[in-house]
């Protein structure tokens, strides 16, 4: 992951990024996720493939919930939501309610996602992970997960409330969001074909 803060006084010149700025980066890089934060770019680069697993068994699974009974639109870590603050995310997985968002933009979404998902890669560490989720919870999103191959854990983020950890025995479930949905955490890890 590579992190290019902007903004700094040199001389009597400020540089500051845009989103225009981040969708001619995204053309330079097409293979990397673009953020942008508090004038700060993070660059990063694809997901190692258990991480990669993981992200689409979670969206395979609220997929699968969600778009049958039209309750919204789930996606996957290319797509970018941008916050009231300016900022441009892209979550690993997300949830947006069709309350929040009736029909899917061709641009950035100017929205905050119901649910979203972080999900470790290899070389993440956890604290800015959680930091992000937090940052999530206090623009709107109403629960965030912090999924762990290496421990095998989902730790359900929700406002005002202590994080819960799930562990391989327990199953997920977001009964104030999604009502029914639940999916056993062993079943997000993937297969070893022996």
């Amino acid at each position: 992951m590579l992190v290019v803060k902007l903004g700094a006084r040199q001389g009597d010149f400020t540089v500051t990024m845009t989103i225009a700025d981040v969708e001619k980066l995204q053309q330079l890089y097409p293979d990397h996720k673009i953020e942008l934060h508090d004038g700060a770019i993070t660059i990063m680069s694809p997901s190692d493939v258990t991480s990669a697993i993981v992200g689409g068994r979670l969206l395979t699974r609220l997929s699968t919930w969600v778009e049958p009974r039209r309750l919204g639109y789930v996606a996957d870590a290319s797509a970018g939501f941008r916050s009231p603050e300016g900022d441009l995310t892209a979550p690993d997985v997300s949830f947006i309610a069709r309350e929040r968002l009736s029909r899917a933009p061709r641009t950035y979404a100017e929205v905050v996602p119901n649910l979203v998902a972080e999900i470790k890669s290899s070389t993440d560490r956890i604290k800015p992970l959680v930091e992000k989720l937090e940052a999530y919870l206090k623009m709107g999103a109403q629960a965030g997960l912090l999924i762990d191959p290496d421990q095998q854990t989902v730790t359900i983020y929700q406002n005002a409330q202590t994080p819960v950890v799930l562990g391989n025995q327990d199953t997920l479930r977001l009964p104030e969001l999604l009502p029914g949905w639940e999916v056993a955490v062993s079943d997000l890890w993937p297969d070893v074909f022996e």
